[in-house]
């Protein structure tokens, strides 16, 4: 079995399985937060009313989103909130739904700039990966693959969560800004299908796709922060 923490432990030792559960765990739930703090702030107590605002993750999760990100890396969470009270109406939702992502991409940079900044600090000339390379091991190193698996991780979450597909946040920004999506996203059955087309991206070759892109992405923006901390 090599997927989950099995596979990254078997892949990469306990170290980088403990990071990968902490960073998926923290950072759904600061995305869940984040929904919550933006409905708030749009005049929706919904998230409050429920019990909602709470750093613990069972909420968030659910205890079956919890087994399945050890068991097969997949995770999800969810902060219920009600549209209809939003201060700035159809519009609120590009906040509130917006929040979510924006909350990874804050993550995503704060973990690629730590890496960089990690890295810099040993750089003496040449690429990044070279960087890389002369981190000593030991305490160094394992911080440089906590930031990494942090940055990767948020990326992805990030990229995947902006998709215009329900039940991703990116079907609710877009439904903020086109009338004519808000009504087809509330079709059942294109619900239903944009769920089938989330099942077959997972297992597919996009899941790959989008991990390169959040790792190129990551690279480069860590490399701009190395070439300015050296």
């Amino acid at each position: 079995m090599d997927i989950g923490l099995i596979g990254i432990y078997s892949n990469r030792g306990p170290a980088a399985a403990a990071a990968f559960l902490f960073w998926g765990i923290f950072s759904i739930t600061l995305h869940e937060l984040a929904h919550g703090w933006a409905a708030l702030w749009q005049g929706d107590d919904t998230p409050r009313i429920y019990g909602r605002m709470t750093i613990n993750p069972v909420v968030h999760m659910g205890w079956l989103s919890l087994i399945l990100l050890v068991l097969t890396g997949i995770a999800w969470g969810s902060m219920p909130v009600d549209p209809s009270k939003y201060r700035w109406g159809r519009r609120g939702r590009i906040i509130v739904s917006g929040a979510g992502p924006a909350m990874n991409v804050i993550l995503w940079f704060l973990c690629w700039g730590g890496f960089g900044l990690l890295v810099a600090k040993y750089f003496d000339g040449g690429s990044l990966a070279q960087g890389v390379r002369a981190i000593p091991e030991g305490t160094a190193k394992q911080l440089a693959s906590f930031l990494l698996i942090g940055g990767m991780l948020n990326g992805m979450l990030a990229l995947f969560n902006m998709l215009p597909l329900p039940p991703f946040d990116g079907a609710s920004v877009l439904a903020g800004f086109s009338r004519t999506y808000y009504r087809w996203m509330h079709n059942p059955r294109v619900a239903s299908i944009g769920f089938f087309i989330v099942i077959v991206a997972l297992f597919s070759g996009v899941t790959r796709i989008a991990s390169d892109a959040a790792y190129d992405l990551g690279a480069r923006f860590a490399g701009f922060v190395v070439g300015l901390a050296s």
